[in-house]
């Protein structure tokens, strides 16, 4: 049995429009989780991305939409499903499995997860790392929503995209905190403050929090700006 092969169906089955398998084994010796030892048990992370809806990231101006929240939400609690589903399967094949939400933070100063999604995503073939650190699709842009399951079971990787960027910087254009700072890479970049000015994307999505309607640390206008985000398919609302 492709137990890869297995996942794979399941996720697709289930609502995911990418998936892959990253190894373990680089996050490890870089210590990259939050606690430092919560991958001690497991090899590989499987990286799941749900599509956000076009038309809702498309009316995003330079600010974050009510609407787009609540679509930011829904979206959330689809991929976390997702994943709990995946554990569950993962689980009745004896082997163990974590699932890591799609926006929890475990430090709230330094707004850090247990494991960094678009790092996992990146290594799993999902997308490259774009200038504004997000996770670029080669088929939807950063228009995407990512969640993790961490295993031991013994999965096939798959191999990181070639950065697409190029000379584009339009989401650094974009942003309404002036924090991209149009930075290129080749594969990956060694810290976000290569990438980004954090303290104001930080301080700009705590703003946005507070406008009606909002309620999260959000902002999208880099997703929305993003020319292969705007190459991708068009078409009615995902319902989750």
């Amino acid at each position: 049995m492709n137990l890869t092969a297995v996942l794979k169906t399941y996720a697709t089955e289930h609502g995911a429009d990418f998936v892959g398998v990253a190894d373990l084994r680089p996050f490890k010796a870089a210590k990259f989780s939050l606690p430092e030892d919560l991958l001690d048990p497991y090899s590989h992370a499987m990286s799941v991305a749900m599509g956000l809806d076009n038309e809702i990231i498309n009316r995003i101006t330079d600010h974050p939409t009510p609407e787009y929240a609540e679509h930011y939400r829904s979206i959330n609690s689809a991929l976390d499903r997702l994943i709990s589903g995946l554990v569950h399967l993962i689980l009745g094949h004896h082997y163990q499995a974590h699932p890591i939400p799609a926006s929890r933070i475990m430090d709230g100063k330094n707004l850090l997860g247990s494991i960094s999604h678009k790092a996992v995503a990146r290594m799993a073939g999902i997308g490259w790392q774009g200038k504004s650190l997000l996770i670029i699709n080669p088929e939807l842009g950063p228009r995407i929503r990512l969640a993790t399951v961490l295993t031991d079971m013994p999965l096939e990787p798959d191999a990181p995209l070639k950065n697409r960027c190029g000379k584009c910087a339009e989401c650094a254009k974009a942003c309404p905190s002036s924090a991209i700072r149009n930075v290129s890479t080749e594969s990956h970049y060694s810290g976000r403050e290569e990438v980004l000015h954090f303290s104001n994307c930080a301080a700009k999505t705590l703003e946005f929090s507070a406008l009606p309607g909002i309620g999260a640390r959000i902002c999208g206008v880099c997703v929305m700006a993003c020319p292969f985000g705007k190459k991708s398919r068009s078409g009615s609302p995902k319902v989750r």
